[in-house]
Parts: structure tokens; sequence; C-alpha cells
């Protein structure tokens, strides 16, 4: 049985005791699945993972993905180095607004896991907001008109149509596609998303990659979507992992947004990151 310390009351959660340099039997990867999908988010304290045993973690969860438009390590395709230097000040960082990691996409992530290497003394937090509660909780007649309509992604900071003013990119260590026509495409997803596993529906829209609901245009839409994002990031759905170096932490796409918190200019943040499809348990 794990030792599992809940973070906050909504979501997140802490697995105490695990060496995760060793191996993975198939009983412990089966309740970490389930930690997972109970918790949302799940941290494992100073565990200062290899690259070799940081995909093997993520292969408990899921069959690692190569995510589009974000330049991988060169001596790795199947892990993005999320890096920000001390000299880079005044810039965006990399997941720096709330979002669901890449829900523009045609079959969006089912999640993630960063392993942290080099972290700020102050600063650098990563923020989850739960989604079956900003959904469950909404007013009735904001849930009806979520129930009723997908929603519209569209890749806005790698296109064209949406691209964000320089000042407002991420930080040039990290090298991402802009421009590219097909990162324009609109996808449609339901505004409540069922999740295949945990049986429950999740709020699935978020400010960076949704422009409208289904059916609406941009401006109808713009209140509507306004008032889901206040709703979705209400402190009580959110918990905060002030990173130390060793951590790792792991979530589910699906039902948890998140965001990372650009306030450590002057100094220096390194995280290794892997994704995961989903995988039947």
């Amino acid at each position: 049985m794990l030792d599992i310390k809940p973070m906050t009351g909504a979501i997140g959660a802490e697995i105490l005791g695990l060496d995760l340099k060793a191996s993975i039997s198939v009983d412990l990867a089966k309740a970490l699945r389930h930690a997972l999908m109970d918790h949302q988010v799940i941290v494992f304290r100073d565990q200062h993972l290899d690259i070799a045993a940081q995909k093997r973690l993520t292969r408990v969860f899921g069959s690692i993905l190569r995510l589009p438009y974000v330049e991988p390590m060169a001596e790795d395709p199947e892990v993005i180095a999320v890096l920000k230097e001390a000299s880079e000040a005044k810039v965006g960082v990399f997941g720096g607004e709330w979002h669901s990691d890449f829900s523009f996409l045609e079959t969006p992530p089912a999640g993630s896991v960063l392993n942290a290497v080099d972290v700020p003394e102050v600063g650098g937090d990563t923020v989850w907001a739960n989604q079956v509660l900003a959904y469950e909780t909404l007013p009735d007649e904001l849930r009806q008109t979520v129930d009723a309509h997908d929603a519209i992604h569209v890749g806005k900071p790698y296109g064209a149509k949406y691209a964000p003013p320089a000042k407002h990119r991420a930080s040039n260590s990290i090298r991402m596609t802009r421009g590219d026509p097909n990162a324009d495409i609109e996808r449609r997803h339901p505004a409540a998303l069922p999740h295949p596993r945990a049986g429950r529906k999740a709020l699935f829209v978020n400010p960076i990659y949704t422009t409208r609901l289904n059916g609406m245009t941009d401006e109808a839409s713009a209140p509507i979507l306004e008032a889901l994002y206040k709703h979705s990031i209400r402190p009580e759905f959110c918990c905060r992992l002030r990173w130390r170096p060793g951590d790792v932490a792991v979530w589910d796409n699906r039902l948890a947004m998140h965001c990372a918190v650009n306030d450590y200019d002057g100094a220096r943040r390194l995280l290794y990151r892997t994704t995961f499809s989903d995988t039947p348990d």
C-alpha cells in the first residue's frame, strides 16, 4: 500500500517512501496509476532521477509521446529540457499561463512527468487546478452551456493566425516552431471532457488554446469562456508545488490545468519533461 500525503483538500498528493531509481513492480505501477487518477497530481521528493529512470517511470502511466512544435533534447528526442537561464530576464516561460498541454492536438496528451534538476531558491513553482471540481461546481446555467457544446482549440503560440508578440514568447532556451499553418487547424473536444478511466467529466477549456465554443462566434463565446476560466482556477481547486532539486511530479492532463509561475528572474531553472499517452489499467 502506498504512503500518500494529500497536498490540499482538492488536488495533489505526495507519495512517500519510494525510490524510483529502483525497478517498479506491476503491482506498484498499478497503485501509482490509481493514485494519479484519485489525486490528479502526484509528487515524489528527493529522487534525483537520471533520464532512463524518468522514462521508466513515465511508461508506468502510458506510452511516451514525442511532442510537436517544441525542440527536444539533442541526446533524446523523447525528452524536453524546460529551461530558463539566470541571464534571461523579462521573458515568458514555457507553460506560463493556465493551460492543458497541447489541447489543440487531435488526441491531447494524457499526462506528463517533470523531473527537477536546478530550481531557484525562491520562485518557479508550478500550480495545478482540479478541473473535475471546476466542472462539478459550475452554476447550473453555465454547466448546461458547457454540456451542450464542444470547444474549439488551436495551437496559437505555434501558428500564424494567433502568433504572440515576441515580448510574450518563452525563454530562448526552449526552441519552438513558429508560424506553422498546421497549428492553426481548429480541433474540437467536449468542453466537459469525459475521462476514459476516471468515470467523471472535467472542464476542458483553457486560455492558451481555446478560441470559442462550437456553433458560436469568437465574440459570443468570449464572455462565456472568461467566466469558465475565472471559475476554473479558484484557490480552493488548486495546489502549488515548491520545487526542490530531485523532485518529480506527474499529472493527468485531462483532469487538471497547470501554470508555471514566472517569478524568478536572475535564477536558473531546469526540469526534464516527458509526456505520455493513455494506457489501460
